[in-house]
This record gives structure tokens, C-alpha cells and sequence, in this order.
């Protein structure tokens, strides 16, 4: 059985830093935000797998509901028809996620497991939506302990008898076993600011290409970066999950400009450092008034 130090004592433990940052001229929220953002801590049971293993999972479910309901509006934002969503395909989203549960996924490769968990990710994000549906925010789900927002730290899923939260998944799962900063292109929050929820499914045969373009799509709106009067702003997500990125904003830019469009790329060479961060929270709803 694993010894952890429960949550809440590692966010109290790290107070004595945010009022040192309190005091620091021009902190940027962002930063601070940073210091209550799950660390990435590997939950090794989750590292098994056959990595001669030629199995697929059955994404198909996902497949057709993302089609249905996943629309790109006029700024290139991928946007969920929460509102829409009929209770048949209701309950098909629901089945998906416990044929998901009921995968034995540490008999698979490692390909095929990024692309299980990122999709189990969205699956159930969206499911956690449309259980509180209407919202503005994901952050007005009521959360798991001591200050917490937000339902990433609640208990969502159950895979090979443990129970899972979105966190687990994210934090204790894909970001410490595969070290690859694109897990931030391939889970989705339901949030305007957050990098588009892919509109069709993740698969192992395809991962590498997919993250890739995932991470372009991100990079090349302004929403993941953005440059006005001399001044670089981009997603918050490069200052909360910054030793992801490389552990620097130099590494940061590194970051960007392997994605960069060669025009962004350019200016981005004019860079050294980050000006702001910036992230909207507003859930990444689907209605008439914002579709193209």
C-alpha cells in the first residue's frame, strides 16, 4: 500500500511560499495559481504494460458522440453542446465510460494506454458537466476537501478495482509515467482557455500525430499565445504546469516555437521572457450566439 502525504497538507505546506510571492512586486496570479497545481507524482502500479501488445480499444462510442456534439466556432474553439445532448446519447456517453472501466488496461501498450486515459479523461469531464448542467464554469462543481474547486479531486472513476480521480489520472498517471508536456493538448477541462477537446477520439496507432497537432492548434490561437504591443501573453497552463514545459520560461519559449507557425515562430525569437498569462475559465458551452 502506497504512504502519501494527504493533499491538503501538501497545498498548507506550500503557504509559506505564496506569502513570500505575496510580497514580490508584480507577481502574476498565475504563479501563485501554480503553487496548488497537483504535482506530478507516479502511481507506479499504473507503469505495468505488454508493450509487445497489439490490442486496440473500442473508441467508437466516443467517436460518434464527439461528431454529434463538438462544434468549432469562428475563433477556432472546439465547443460542447451540453444543452443538446439527448438522454439517449446520455446514457451512450455513460456505457462508454464503463466499458472504459472495465478495460484490463495494464495489458496494453504504451501507446494505446495514453490514448485510453486521455480519452477517459474527457469522457468523464464531460459526463461530470452534464451531471450539473447548467453551469458557467467548471469550477463551480463542488470539489473533494479542504479548498478545493473544482471536481478533479473527486473519485469519478473505477479502473481495475481503484478508484480514480481526474487528478489521478492527469497528475499521478500520464504526466509523471510518459513525461510528455502534450498531456496538457490531450485532456480537456471544459474551459474556454483550455486546449481544444480533440473532436474525435485518441488512438494509439495515431497518438504521436495527433498530440502533435494538438499542440499546434493550441500554440497558433491566441489563446494558447498571443503578442500585442511588444508584449508576449500566453495560456496560464505554461506558468501552473512550468516544469512540464522544461522548468523555465526559456524553456517555455523552446516549447512554443517547436510548434510555432513560422510567422509566431519569428516573433517569438524576439522573446526572452513572458510578459502575462492568461486563462478563461467560462465553460466552453455550445449555444447559437457563439457558433459560426
Amino acid at each position: 500500500m502506497e504512504t502519501r502525504v494527504p493533499s491538503w497538507r501538501r497545498k498548507f505546506a506550500k503557504l509559506p511560499a505564496l506569502i513570500s510571492l505575496l510580497f514580490v512586486a508584480g507577481c502574476a496570479t498565475a504563479k501563485i495559481e501554480a503553487l496548488f497545481v497537483p504535482e506530478s507524482d507516479a502511481w507506479t502500479v499504473w507503469s505495468a504494460h505488454d508493450a509487445a501488445s497489439t490490442a486496440t480499444i473500442d473508441h467508437d462510442a466516443w467517436d460518434a458522440f464527439l461528431a454529434k456534439y463538438v462544434k468549432p466556432d469562428a475563433t477556432g474553439l472546439n465547443r460542447v453542446a451540453y444543452g443538446a445532448v439527448s438522454p439517449e446519447d446520455d446514457t451512450a456517453l455513460r456505457d462508454y465510460i464503463k466499458a472504459l472501466e472495465a478495460v484490463a488496461i495494464s495489458t496494453y501498450n504504451r501507446d494505446e494506454q495514453y490514448a485510453y486515459w486521455a480519452n477517459l479523461y474527457n469522457a468523464v469531464t464531460i459526463r461530470t458537466i452534464l451531471d450539473n448542467y447548467p453551469i458557467s464554469s467548471i469550477r463551480k462543481i463542488d470539489g473533494a476537501g479542504a479548498l478545493a474547486v473544482g471536481p478533479w479531486g473527486l473519485k469519478l472513476a473505477t479502473v481495475e478495482g481503484r478508484a480514480l480521480s481526474l487528478d489521478d489520472i492527469e497528475s499521478r498517471i500520464m504526466r509523471p509515467l510518459w513525461n510528455d508536456p502534450r498531456v496538457h493538448y490531450a485532456v480537456n477541462c471544459a474551459s474556454i482557455g483550455c486546449p481544444n477537446l480533440r473532436m474525435t477520439a485518441f488512438r494509439g496507432a495515431t497518438l504521436d500525430q495527433d498530440l502533435d497537432e494538438q499542440a499546434r492548434i493550441h500554440i497558433n490561437n491566441p489563446r494558447g499565445v498571443s503578442i500585442e504591443n511588444g508584449k508576449l501573453q500566453v495560456s496560464s497552463i505554461y506558468a501552473w504546469f512550468e516544469g512540464d514545459f522544461g522548468g523555465s520560461q526559456a524553456a517555455v519559449l523552446e516549447h512554443l516555437k517547436k510548434y510555432a507557425e513560422p510567422e509566431l515562430e519569428a516573433q517569438l525569437d524576439e522573446f526572452t521572457s513572458i510578459n502575462a498569462y492568461e486563462y478563461d475559465w467560462s465553460l466552453n458551452d455550445h449555444v447559437a450566439d457563439n457558433t459560426s
